[in-house]
């Protein structure tokens, strides 16, 4: 959900320390930067991850939620220090469009009745080869829209909360009418902020524009390809914070409220907000200890408990001892 940005406190953020996201010297740019991938039937997530590394000769790279080998699409990758920001789109919603195939003929009717019923909280069983404790638990399914009809088949798309089998949901929906039913193919759409149709490139198209690079030296077509890493807070609420507070949360300190310049205005307790200078640079995460409206009212404790730091200290100054 799109949120508005609210000023606590006007602040000055000062030009020696830190820079844009976008305006990162080249060779930082990459070791910042996430791909949005377009993944391709055949080769596992881990797979895409060491051919990444070959052609970017970079020394980490990690994706953000697993792909099975025969499933396409959005592929969120995570290169050298933007590794650990990927992480924070394992909880991210996803979307999924989706082709199913019933065993037996299933009228229309039934048929959007039955994915009615598969709307909101549902039940899944994590299936026999899962990453994850084999036990029933609940998952959101925010919403699931029959796209077309033919015969057996329906085309789908489905929104739904990270850890959603969407093999088990196609399997689940056959047995509640009796006749059963498969996934036939799948391709995710959305990760988070990644789409589908924004910026989604391929390893050809990474491949040359490092080349540009390399041989050339033009890094243009290096930086459409790339983007910094803080697009994988953009689903997240923010919190933006002076450049007086940026190194105490470096060093693992919670943000206090004093820290605070500027914030979304739908953080509630509990929520996983992201931390951003005034620049943009993302430093970090955690979960908000009090809402937006208390944030704005409080002159003093703690916003955020901080869980994951991505800047390194020393990039501003320490100002908070």
């Amino acid at each position: 959900m799109k949120s508005n940005i609210i000023t606590k406190s006007s602040s000055f953020t000062n030009p020696d320390y830190g820079c844009k996201p976008e305006d990162r010297p080249i060779e930082d740019y990459i070791s910042k930067s996430v791909i949005n991938l377009d993944k391709t039937s055949g080769p596992t997530s881990h797979e895409i991850d060491s051919w990444i590394k070959r052609i970017l000769h970079c020394k980490k790279s990690g994706h953000g939620g697993t792909l099975d080998p025969r499933v396409t699409g959005v592929l969120p990758i995570g290169i050298d220090d933007a590794t650990r920001a990927i992480q924070l789109l394992l909880t991210a919603p996803k979307e999924y469009i989706c082709l199913m195939t019933f065993h037996s003929d299933v009228s229309e009717e039934d048929i959007i009745e039955v994915f009615n019923e598969f709307t909101g909280k549902i039940f899944q069983l994590p299936p026999v080869k899962s990453a994850v404790k084999r036990e029933l638990r609940t998952r959101n399914i925010y919403y699931s829209n029959i796209c077309e009809i033919k015969g057996r088949d329906v085309l789908f798309r489905i929104g739904c909360e990270s850890g959603t089998y969407v093999r088990t949901y196609c399997h689940n929906i056959g047995e509640a009418l009796g006749v059963g039913a498969h996934m036939a193919e799948l391709r995710r759409t959305q990760v988070g902020s990644f789409k589908e149709n924004d910026n989604l490139v391929t390893l050809h198209e990474v491949t040359d524009a490092y080349h540009f690079f390399i041989e050339d030296g033009v890094d243009s077509f290096l930086r459409e390809t790339l983007m910094p890493m803080e697009k994988v807070a953009d689903y997240l609420p923010k919190v933006y914070i002076k450049d007086s507070a940026v190194d105490a949360v470096c060093h693992g300190a919670n943000l206090a409220t004093g820290g605070v310049a500027k914030l979304s205005d739908n953080i509630q307790v509990n929520s996983l907000v992201a931390i951003e200078t005034l620049k943009g640079e993302l430093v970090g995460a955690g979960k908000a200890l009090i809402s937006t409206n208390e944030i704005l009212d409080a002159d003093s404790g703690f916003a955020v408990n901080i869980s994951k730091v991505l800047m390194k200290p020393g990039v501003y100054p320490s100002l908070w001892k």
